[in-house]
């Protein structure tokens, strides 16, 4: 193809970029992740979870993983801050009994002291003392955080320079952060994995989706760079980038 078709195409993929929830589909077959990791975050759960106890998902996204959870609904509750998942969540959520309030401030959350024997969090925002508030004595903080390098070879690919969004959003200083706030660390771990994109266009979308990581970017600002990227597919058959995730299970001592 000339540029020019790349271009066009490249574009089209920017003008539809969009997701409802959580859903890579349109990526299917046109990237490959490792997704292999040390832990199994949804089994670190259910070893702490039972019925009888009262748990909250911080940043659920659309509520799929929760729900797969299948822990009661009358002792399960969800925040939410993102304003077209907020309405997923309240179509999905609230008709089955989930306490959900919308939310965007992990260091204002609109619950009482002492509401939750578990808190799960899988990649989104949190602050160790807010954690620590809504906690029962003996309760448990289980996070997924995608950490502060991840895909910053991809960002730097096309946009050289640009700062990081979230440098301290590591295992070392989160971890600190905890033992700070007087949490019990009980597991913490850590990986790098890699990522390859099958064609241009693909990434194209997927950069306009996590705008947190490529805030900024589009074609037109960055068509120079897709280029390049374009010629390493042809010589290589994929571009590879590097994710990056760490653990945290923090106990709240009795």
């Amino acid at each position: 193809m000339t540029p020019e078709e790349l271009r066009t195409i490249w574009e089209q993929e920017e003008s539809i970029a969009q997701i409802k929830g959580w859903d890579f589909s349109h990526l299917d077959g046109r990237i490959e992740e490792d997704k292999s990791l040390p832990w199994d975050y949804e089994a670190i759960i259910h070893e702490l979870l039972r019925d009888d106890m009262k748990l909250m998902d911080y940043d659920t996204g659309g509520g799929e993983f929760l729900l797969s959870l299948h822990h009661p609904y009358e002792n399960t509750a969800a925040t939410e801050g993102y304003p077209p998942n907020v309405q997923l969540c309240r179509e999905r959520l609230l008709p089955l009994g989930i306490d959900l309030r919308e939310c965007s401030d992990a260091s204002c959350v609109p619950f009482a002291d002492n509401s939750f024997d578990i808190m799960i969090n899988r990649h989104g925002d949190f602050d160790p003392a807010e954690v620590r508030r809504m906690l029962k004595p003996g309760g448990y903080f289980v996070t997924q955080q995608v950490g502060s390098a991840n895909d910053r070879d991809l960002v730097e690919a096309v946009l050289p320079g640009v700062t990081n969004q979230f440098p301290h959003n590591n295992l070392k200083e989160q971890r600190e952060a905890f033992e700070k706030a007087g949490f019990e660390i009980v597991k913490a771990d850590e990986a790098f994995r890699p990522i390859r994109f099958f064609d241009v266009g693909a990434f194209v979308w997927f950069a306009r989706i996590i705008q947190w990581e490529f805030p900024d970017f589009s074609v037109g600002k960055c068509y120079d760079n897709l280029l390049k990227l374009q010629k390493t597919i042809e010589a290589g058959g994929a571009i590879e980038g590097t994710t990056h995730r760490f653990l945290i299970v923090a106990s709240k001592p009795l």
